[in-house]
């Protein structure tokens, strides 16, 4: 008899009979994400059974990392109980909107998920990095993940429905059928639900207060800011699907976090790429989404800092001469060195005026509409 471990018979039969994101599951690609949903959230696709998707992107958390380690939040723990990861765990929500690595129509890198964009393709390769990587789900090979699969009935008549009978005779194909099936649940609403204060704002649902209007305008103006520029007001449709990003790459001087063990500087896109683009990019890493940014924090590509408005504080000392603007209020000391001093984006952080307190709490207030309905109760959570 093959095994179920850690979800029963019962809540796979409801699992797979319920609809993703509030819509009845009615085609292929619905079941598909339904299977995706499960497999997201198994523990069992872990070396140790003790760490899924979900753990290191947790639903209820806007998709992001909730634990505590000896690093804060900064990095995520692996499935081993020991193994700390190098990078901060980007939330996953609004992730089916970053589109594949490539270059755009002037040259510059974009896209392609991890911080660094070495998942080219998109959420299918995204997807298979985690269950073999030793830090995270520790999985030796793509062999033994199929054989976690296969110990689940569920798990082998939804892969065999979606993809072909014939799909656990190629241990790659069976491991691929996983990501994709990940990838189409990451597709799915419960991820992109466009349904923040700012979004029913936009649709005349709801009035921002004199604070957040503050740091709408602020956000948008190209006068006294150039945030947009880099996270976009505008998505494919309009204001309407924007995830605040324009999926490019940046090194903005982000100090080392002296929390973490690195010995190295970490490369970003640098270390992707080869001979004279990887010089070029060392120290760069993609725009993140904005969405659901007050309750994922801590924030830069190594958790550097753990509050949103030590952010903007960051920002604004590549243009303010104040003393006090210079120092970094977790620390109480002057801002740390850049981790990678080659390739910062001087031109984009320079280009506007120093801020005021009044102007950057409005910021702040603006950029906590960017949260979604769900996740609104976390705002006033202590993290």
């Amino acid at each position: 008899m093959k095994k179920t471990v850690s979800v029963s018979f019962v809540c796979l039969a409801i699992a797979l009979a319920a609809p993703v994101a509030g819509e009845e599951a009615d085609n292929g690609e619905d079941n598909i994400a339904v299977l995706g949903q499960m497999l997201f959230n198994d523990v069992n696709l872990s070396k140790n059974r003790t760490q899924a998707c979900a753990t290191c992107h947790a639903p209820d958390m806007g998709f992001a990392d909730p634990r505590d380690g000896a690093p804060g939040r900064a990095v995520s723990l692996g499935d081993d109980g020991h193994s700390l990861g190098s990078r901060n765990a980007p939330t996953a929500a609004y992730a089916a909107h970053v589109p594949p690595f490539g270059k755009d129509a002037v040259g510059n890198w974009i896209g392609g998920l991890f911080l660094d964009g070495r998942a080219h393709s998109g959420l299918e390769d995204q997807a298979g990095g985690p269950p073999l990587n030793p830090a995270e789900m520790g999985m030796p090979d793509k062999a033994a993940v199929v054989e976690r699969l296969k110990e689940n009935d569920y798990y082998v008549d939804g892969l065999k429905a979606a993809f072909g009978d014939a799909i656990f005779d190629d241990t790659d194909a069976a491991f691929a059928a996983m990501a994709k099936a990940i990838a189409a649940f990451e597709r799915s609403a419960e991820f992109s639900t466009f349904d923040s204060k700012y979004d029913r704002y936009l649709r005349g649902e709801e009035k921002l207060t004199d604070q957040e209007e503050l740091g709408r305008v602020l956000f948008a103006s190209t006068q006294f800011t150039n945030c947009n520029v880099c996270h976009a007001l505008k998505g494919e449709r309009g204001l309407q699907d924007s995830v605040f990003s324009n999926h490019r790459y940046f090194n903005i001087g982000v100090p080392a976090n002296p929390d973490l063990a690195a010995t190295e500087a970490d490369p970003g896109l640098g270390g992707v790429l080869q001979g004279a683009d990887a010089a070029a990019e060392r120290g760069k890493f993609r725009v993140p989404t904005l969405r659901n940014v007050a309750v994922t924090g801590p924030y830069m590509h190594n958790g550097v800092f753990k509050d949103l408005r030590t952010v903007i504080l960051f920002y604004n000392k590549y243009n303010s001469i104040r003393k006090s603007r210079q120092i970094d209020p977790e620390t109480g000391k002057p801002w740390a060195a850049p981790e990678v001093a080659d390739n910062i984006a001087m031109k984009e952080l320079q280009d506007g005026p120093a801020l005021g307190d009044q102007r950057i709490d409005a910021l702040v207030a603006f950029l906590k509409t960017l949260t979604d309905r769900r996740y609104e109760h976390l705002l006033d959570v202590e993290k």
